[in-house]
């Protein structure tokens, strides 16, 4: 019993001894700890914003080389389908929103009238041959009769000298030498009249009557009709004039009358599609054509098409507004103006139907790498006013 309630005795003030230790050893690691915190601190005012500095200036260098925009739409041709000879509508071959072909019949007019001035056209064609080659013959007859009256002509020139040696011998009657000289003289007259027929006749013949009839002037304007009449007729069937969709069908209806120059069907080219892209004037600083773009439209998500900057506008599109701003009058607010970019699109074939009109987003990889002048140009900027800044 003694002993073990001596080695109770023992253990009890190890016990005690333990637990007065332990207050002991918290005191001291509590004023180390609170050292510690200014220096922390300190390490964070002072280094905390260089770091924030320095991602600043590494998002502003890594940043500026794409240009998007949200203002961008599909565009295409849109194409009035009109008629250039009247008539009456006699057959429509198509339907609204139909997709046709370049060179697809769209619809028909009533053509016999064409065909009746085309018969018309190709008859007097003939007739105006055949009057040219009468000419012709005409021609070579005045010159044989001229030929002829001219021998005859030399006949009474002989016989008149011969009548007047006569007629100085009184060997002849004065009326053998006055028939002899009228003779002379009619014939020479007749010569004239000849030559001038035969010129008036060479001039109708263009002063070549040996050339081809269908060289001749009245020749070439009576084919002309006839080109007109078969022109006219075959433009009483419209066809498509490019590869699209035509609308506004319904519109058009057997028995209609349409006359030279209206508007009978439209058609929408599909192919050739490009994007307008409305960007910030601020935006295109770096912006060339020939620049790499992506397009999304928004009816297809996830899809993406490749194009190329194509074109860049001379001018905004307020420029072209009916009633442009007059910022020289009255108060003055400054409004960030949008310049047209067109972008090309590269890639078609495969892809989904782009209508006219659909919106899209765009990204221009402009390849500008910004450099810390650039830095200190925005922030001198910035100071002196502020203007808007590419993003």
């Amino acid at each position: 019993m003694p002993d073990s309630t001596g080695l109770a005795g023992d253990k009890q003030p190890a016990t005690n001894l333990s637990e007065a230790q332990t207050p002991a050893a918290a005191p001291a690691s509590v004023p180390a700890a609170r050292s510690r915190r200014p220096r922390l601190r300190w390490i964070l005012l002072t280094l905390g914003p260089l770091v924030v500095l320095a991602g600043v200036i590494y998002a502003y260098l890594s940043g500026g080389r794409y240009v998007s925009t949200d203002n961008a739409y599909v565009r295409a041709d849109k194409i009035a389908i009109s008629t250039e000879v009247a008539g009456t509508v006699a057959d429509v071959a198509v339907t609204n929103d139909q997709q046709v072909q370049a060179g697809q019949v769209l619809f028909r007019l009533e053509d016999e009238p064409y065909r009746i001035a085309l018969d018309a056209a190709k008859a007097q064609l003939a007739l105006v041959g055949n009057e040219l080659e009468a000419l012709q013959a005409t021609y070579r007859q005045k010159l044989d009769s001229i030929a002829k009256a001219e021998a005859d002509t030399a006949y009474y020139a002989r016989d008149y000298d011969r009548q007047k040696e006569l007629a100085a011998r009184q060997n002849t009657p004065q009326a053998k030498l006055d028939e002899s000289q009228r003779n002379l003289s009619t014939s020479q007259q007749q010569i004239s009249m000849m030559r001038n027929e035969a010129a008036a006749t060479l001039a109708m013949l263009e002063g070549d009557p040996k050339a081809p009839v269908r060289n001749y002037a009245r020749y070439r304007q009576a084919q002309s009709q006839v080109d007109k009449a078969e022109r006219d007729l075959r433009l009483a069937t419209v066809l498509a004039p490019r590869t699209g969709i035509v609308t506004n069908v319904d519109k058009l209806q057997k028995g209609m009358y349409l006359a030279v120059g209206q508007t009978a069907v439209s058609l929408v080219a599909t192919d050739r599609v490009w994007v307008e892209a409305n960007p910030k004037e601020s935006d295109l600083g770096a912006v060339r054509p020939g620049q790499p773009a992506t397009v999304t439209v928004d009816t297809y998500p996830g899809v993406v098409w490749r194009g190329t900057v194509d074109t860049i506008s001379p001018a905004t599109g307020a420029e072209f507004a009916v009633l442009p701003a007059q910022n020289s009058s009255g108060n003055w607010i400054k409004v960030v103006q949008r310049i047209p970019v067109r972008i090309r699109l590269d890639q078609i074939e495969g892809r989904p139907p782009l209508r006219a009109g659909m919106s899209a987003n765009i990204d221009i990889d402009t390849g500008k790498r910004r450099s810390l002048a650039d830095l200190a140009i925005t922030v001198r900027q910035a100071v002196a006013g502020g203007v808007d800044q590419p993003r």
